[in-house]
């Protein structure tokens, strides 16, 4: 199944929040072929492995502005958005070789993103 995930589309994915590129919660799960909850979890689980900088929870002003524009985005109490190194390190938290395979789609699509932002 990551054979079918390609850069561009993990890339159409990537968003801009409070200035830095992330990807929500729900896009990350269902690439990873797991539940959203089930990510979270994982991620509460190792708390001292995502500072911040790594993961952020949407404000509800954050996840309305965003829910114009990503029509699967449910309405949910809790949104978090991760970081480039925020992913990173989900790949050692949800543990499983879709994981590891994805992430690495993710990292080239977050490099290619910032090599064409260069660019221009």
């Amino acid at each position: 199944m990551p054979n079918e995930i390609s850069v561009e589309v993990v890339a159409t994915k990537i968003l801009v929040i409070r200035g830095k590129k992330v990807m929500l919660d729900r896009d990350l799960a269902q690439l990873y072929g797991v539940e959203t909850r089930v990510l979270n979890q994982a991620v509460k689980r190792n708390k001292s492995r995502f500072p911040e900088d790594f993961v952020f929870s949407l404000t509800r002003e954050e996840i309305k502005r965003i829910s114009q524009f990503v029509i699967s985005l449910k309405f949910s109490k809790t949104v978090y958005a991760f970081t480039e190194q925020g992913v990173a390190m989900l790949s050692s938290v949800v543990n499983s070789e879709r994981a590891i395979k994805v992430n690495i789609h993710i990292m080239r699509a977050f490099v290619q993103l910032r090599q064409a932002l260069a660019v221009n």
